[in-house]
């Protein structure tokens, strides 16, 4: 009895680390293509949708939309820096040299 009981308890141990590998395995091996992700929900695609056509989480759907706004906000931070920067608010005149005088039109 204390064999079955042992050989039983084996079994279920042994379905479940195997369970578990495949999902960590699988996890690990799909990537997400967040370009195409970006490009389904610019043309207007719910979340839902997107998940369900390339077969992935909708919390991939969401973390490529996250990554892409930190993108846009990194890009967005960088331009503004160089707009405020001393020689990109000098006016194209200020800009030219001393001797230069202006062409006149």
């Amino acid at each position: 009895m204390k064999k079955l009981a042992l050989i039983a308890s084996f079994a279920v141990t042994a379905a479940l680390s195997l369970q578990f590998s495949l999902t960590s395995a699988y996890a690990a091996s799909h990537k997400v293509d967040c370009s195409q992700v970006m490009t389904e929900l610019q043309a207007g695609k719910k979340v839902g949708e997107i998940a369900k056509d390339m077969k992935v989480s909708k919390s991939s759907v969401y973390r490529c939309r996250k990554a892409a706004a930190k993108e846009a906000k990194a890009a967005g931070t960088a331009s503004s820096a160089a707009m405020g920067s001393p020689a990109a608010m000098m006016s194209p005149a200020a800009m030219m040299s001393p001797g230069a005088t202006p062409a006149s039109h």
